[in-house]
């Protein structure tokens, strides 16, 4: 098999048990307001999903998808190899998805049947692309559990899909409903890292992954990672990777 299978498929009403031998992406390109779902289990419940939601599930994964009208899907299956390339060395731990899936890794999903046409350079290039997202915003069933309280969670979420904001420290304990000092404190104990330190390495994951897939420049990578300071941006970036993002993008 391929490192990453990609198809646009149509299929009737129905569905049925599945299971899964690849870490594997799945995008509903239409309503499925029944849609009903389960993971390791006979007894499926209702999760209706929208045209552009779906699902991320880890090889091995086994389950029920059923639903009432033909479904549109995108399901993208990317190799253990490529996932260990960028330190994913046991996809099998990746907690589940369902719902939203993050803007970045949509795209990046959505363009797979296209880029698998392109050369091997840009074929390879893309496919890391996504291994690396996957890897970044995608946790472990043991990180999972770790984070236990739904207040931090909620704002962990809220990080991922903001990072082009102002994330400040009082915004997220306010959205925790903590104080600053309890939420610092509950924030390293549950990710073993800082709120700052949280937010600017997933703020250098996206920088890596644009540099690599598009050709925005620096300043306009610098601007969409949160940065309003192209020179702080860079000393963050050499920090956290040895290199400048002009480097980095050219390996």
């Amino acid at each position: 098999m391929a490192d990453l299978n990609a198809v646009l498929t149509s299929l009737p009403a129905g569905g049925g048990e599945f299971k899964l031998q690849r870490l594997t992406i799945g995008i509903f390109r239409n309503d499925q307001p029944t849609h009903r779902f389960s993971l390791g289990s006979d007894k499926s419940e209702n999760i209706p999903l929208k045209a552009d939601q779906g699902w991320i599930l880890p090889p091995g994964a086994t389950g029920i998808c059923t639903y009432d009208v033909p479904l549109d899907v995108m399901m993208v299956e990317v190799a253990p190899r490529v996932l260990s390339e960028v330190g994913m060395e046991d996809p099998e731990t990746v907690a589940p998805v369902v719902g939203d899936i993050d803007p970045l890794t949509f795209e990046l999903a959505m363009g797979a049947e296209t880029f698998n046409k392109g050369g091997t350079l840009y074929r390879e290039t893309m496919h890391r692309a996504l291994a690396v997202r996957l890897s970044n915003i995608l946790e472990t069933t043991e990180n999972r559990l770790q984070i236990e309280d739904v207040r931090l969670r909620r704002v962990v979420d809220y990080i991922h899909d903001n990072l082009a904001e102002d994330l400040t420290l009082q915004s997220m304990a306010d959205l925790a409903a903590m104080s600053g000092y309890h939420f610092s404190r509950a924030f390293k104990a549950a990710t073993g890292k800082s709120p700052l330190q949280y937010v600017i390495a997933e703020r250098i994951a996206l920088a890596k992954v644009l540099l690599k897939t598009t050709s925005l420049t620096v300043s306009d990578i610098c601007y969409r990672t949160g940065y309003n300071d192209v020179s702080r941006f860079g000393q963050h970036f050499k920090r956290a990777t040895g290199t400048t993002p002009a480097r980095f993008r050219a390996q």
